[in-house]
Order: C-alpha cells, then structure tokens, then sequence
C-alpha cells in the first residue's frame, strides 16, 4: 500500500492516503494533528456553543466522533474568546481533548444577512445577543479562533445566495482571496493550521478560479464553501465535479455544512474527505431520525405503538435500550431526553455510514457501494408521511 503525506509548514499536522479506490478514485486517509488522528472520510457533529447541543462530550465519543466544530462569532459574542483563553482554550473549556475545528463565522454573513454589512474591509453585524453593533475584519476573525484555540482554523470568507448573479458573486469570491491574503498574515499557536475556503456560487469558471487562487494558502488542508445553501443536489455536484481533477491530491478536502447521507455518499464520489452539518441534531430535536433508508419522523402518530428501536440492526445506545414509542411518547411531551436519544441515534448513524463508505473504498468496491445506497435510500420514506 503506497501512502503518501502532505508537506506541511506546521510539523504537527500530517495527512495520510491509505488507500484508493480502483472502481472510483474514491480515497481513505488518516488527518494526524496534535489533539489525535481523524479517519477520513470523516463526519464532524456541529458543537456551535462549544457544545453538541444536549450531548456530553463522553456521549460525543462514544458514538465515535473523532472531531468537533465550534462556531466563532457565536463563541466571541458569549462567553468571549478571552474566557476561553483563560480557561486554557476550547479544549480545557469544553472538556474535549480531541481535534476541534472553529467555523471563521464567515457562514454568518450569510445567514444573518439582514443585520450585517459587507463592506471590503469587513463585515458590520448586529450582536444578536444583545444589539451590540461589531464590525469583523479577517485579522479579527483569525485572531479570535487564536484565543479560542482550536486545531484547523478556518479563513473568514464570504458566502454567497445560490440565486445571486454572476456579477455579485464574482464579487463575493475575489473579496473572499483578498481577505485571505490578509488572514494568512496572522500567526496562529504551534498547534495551529488554518484552512482556506473555496467559494465562487454555482458558476464553474469562478469556482475553477478561486481554486486557482486559493491553492497558494492551502497548507495543510482545503475547504469548499458557498453549497448546500439552495442550489438543487444535481447543481452542487456539478460544481464538485469540475473541482475534483485540480484538488491538491495529498491534503483533506472539507465540504462545508454538508450532511446528509445521500449527499455524503456522493461528495464522497467526488473527491470529498470532510463533512461537517447541524442537521443531525437539529432535526433530531423536531422528532425526525436518520437511517440508512431515508429519514423518519418518530413524532408521528404511526409510531405510537411501535415498540422496535429507531432502526433495526443499529448499534447505537438508542437504538439497544429504547423503543420508537417511548422515544415518541418523549418527544410530543416535550421531554429533553426524546431529542437526546435522537440526537445520539442521528450522530452515531452517520459514523456508521462513514464507517461502511470507508470499507467499501478500502475493498475497491465503491461504485457498488453507491449503487446499493442510491437503491435503498428513501425506499420507506413514505414513513415519514403516515400521521
């Protein structure tokens, strides 16, 4: 088995290819950094507080997370990157001593568009904690994930709608390389490396460009932004399709606020190596659990006296000690524990895919592999409309 390592500026970070798959190109590979290895491909749970909403850090594991994200102008706007340093970083503070990841707060632009600015040489927002106004340059953005202290630091990008036009997106990728320029000037802590983002719509030139451009800066790793953010499914990998043949091919490449399994499997099919979403937990709270065939909603009525666990053969903690039922009964009762129990079952199902994706990759078999998901996936979705 040949496996080949990134050069990296930062000797403690080093990225392994395992393998390649000979049916698809498809590859599996070890991420080292000085908090531990991550298996790729990989999926990161969302700890946008500095914690994976309703979950410990020991029940984070358990399910077989290796790495976690945080959000930093969540975490400047409460409790403060300073607390955070004081405590000695993210990890003393949350109590996780694996890789974390901090999201630049670049995502915000986008998705608190109504009370920000966008000006060039930063982004004027409105605290939605208290009012307070803020205005974030990329040196501010680079220096608050310093404080926090995460592993991969993200560079502070701008996001665009997948409706905009071609003008205003252009505009949102070169103002994106040049608040790059000005996030590499920062030095981050020894244990540090950041990740550039890719961003250019859904437009093929600009995104072919700002990979281009963007390249320079990756040191130890790449993200793609800017999809999955209303663009149909056929679009966004359209777009990974003209990107897969110019990736570096020895560093990660992230797909960011990517997952959902059908999505996952086909990113992966398309020179993907990292993930990360919300989702999991969020729909888990609302009732919807995620399986291996398409998604269902425990909350509804059909469920009342359905005594199997949320997917048969799983493994997870949920699914070994409760019943579709009682997690029912839990969730329409407003009751914390339902969304927990859900929360956990939706982590540990897409740790599980991963799991099976990697294998398949390791076997040559990957095509097979996506033709048999692509034919058992949402075949019982009509579950999740029985009331």
């Amino acid at each position: 088995m040949q496996c080949l390592f990134i050069k990296t500026m930062n000797k403690m970070y080093k990225f392994e290819i395992l393998h390649e798959c000979k049916q698809s190109g498809a590859r599996t590979g070890i991420l080292y950094t000085p908090h531990g290895k991550i298996q790729t491909p990989v999926f990161m749970p969302v700890g946008t507080k500095a914690t994976v909403k309703g979950l410990s850090v020991e029940e984070i594991k358990n399910v077989g997370s290796e790495i976690i994200l945080a959000n930093t102008l969540h975490l400047h706007l409460r409790p403060g990157e300073n607390i955070i340093e004081k405590a000695g970083g993210i990890h003393k503070f949350m109590n996780w001593n694996l890789p974390i990841l901090t999201d630049s707060g670049g995502f915000q632009v986008f998705s608190l568009s109504k009370i920000n600015k966008i000006v060039e040489d930063g982004v004027h927002f409105q605290s939605f904690v208290d009012g307070k106004k803020i205005f974030m340059k990329p040196e501010d953005s680079i220096n608050i994930q310093k404080s926090i202290g995460s592993n991969i630091v993200m560079a502070f990008d701008e996001c665009s709608a997948a409706n905009v036009t071609y003008a205003k997106a252009e505009a949102a990728m070169r103002r994106t390389i040049m608040w790059l320029e000005r996030c590499k000037e920062v030095k981050l802590k020894e244990h540090q490396i950041m990740f550039p983002i890719v961003q250019g719509n859904i437009f093929e030139d600009l995104r072919l460009e700002s990979l281009n451009l963007t390249l320079p800066y990756a040191d130890c790793g790449i993200a793609i932004g800017g999809l999955s953010v209303g663009e149909s499914k056929e679009t966004m990998l359209k777009i990974l399709k003209c990107l897969k043949p110019n990736y570096p091919k020895n560093q990660p490449r992230y797909l960011m606020g990517v997952g959902t399994p059908d999505y996952i499997v086909e990113s992966v099919l398309n020179g993907i190596d990292m993930f990360d979403c919300v989702l999991p937990t969020r729909i888990a709270r609302n009732g919807t659990a995620i399986t291996h065939e398409g998604n269902i909603t425990i909350r509804n009525s059909s469920y009342k006296e359905d005594f199997r666990p949320v997917e048969e053969g799983c493994e997870c903690y949920t699914c070994k000690n409760y019943s579709r039922a009682y997690i029912r009964h839990l969730i329409n009762s407003n009751e914390i524990l339902g969304g927990r129990l859900l929360s956990i079952h939706n982590i540990y199902s897409l740790h599980s895919l991963i799991k099976n994706i990697r294998d398949a990759i390791n076997k040559d078999k990957y095509l097979d592999f996506v033709y048999e998901f692509n034919k058992k996936y949402n075949k019982k979705l009509v579950e999740n409309n029985l009331k």
